[in-house]
């Protein structure tokens, strides 16, 4: 985070996905996994197997995108990368966003992350479009002044993630 904006921050993360997957890998991705039903449930299926290393126990749940009931929703119990970074910021700057763009606009498969910064839980929602930042709840969070090692307890909103 150090030195770079929230958009750099982001775009760095994106570079890093990238980087890691075979040349084509997102074509591909969006012809094997439209945007259908079908695909948000099997993503996320398949997401709490094999994220589990990096964000710790979840379960898939029932969720409703756009007036459906489908199983394409994830809680994160307890999230490590929020709770070793007790930082809003980090949250929004190297996980949320990076990866909501990540599906939804380089896989083509609509993904809504929501932390909750009470419990350390989060939702990942496949096939849910995230909402406009300007509507979106994590940009309206304090810091979490009692964890975070660079909070700004004056600050009503944390400010690692400004625009």
């Amino acid at each position: 985070m150090k030195g770079r904006s929230p958009s750099q921050q982001k775009d760095a993360v994106r570079r890093v996905l990238l980087s890691i997957l075979p040349p084509g890998a997102p074509a591909t991705f969006r012809k094997l996994f439209p945007p259908t039903k079908w695909s948000a449930e099997f993503n996320a299926a398949i997401t709490v197997p094999f994220f589990y290393w990096l964000v710790g126990p979840s379960e898939l749940m029932e969720v409703e995108v756009n007036g459906v009931k489908q199983k394409s929703g994830v809680h994160i119990k307890k999230c490590r990368y929020l709770e070793n970074s007790g930082c809003v910021g980090m949250c929004v700057n190297m996980c949320k966003l990076p990866t909501q763009s990540f599906f939804t606009d380089d896989f083509g498969l609509p993904l809504t992350m929501n932390p909750n910064f009470e419990d350390m839980s989060c939702e990942m929602i496949y096939g849910q479009k995230p909402p406009p930042i300007e509507e979106d709840p994590a940009f309206q969070q304090a810091c979490l002044s009692t964890i975070c090692p660079v909070a700004n307890e004056n600050s009503p909103v944390c400010p690692k993630v400004r625009l």
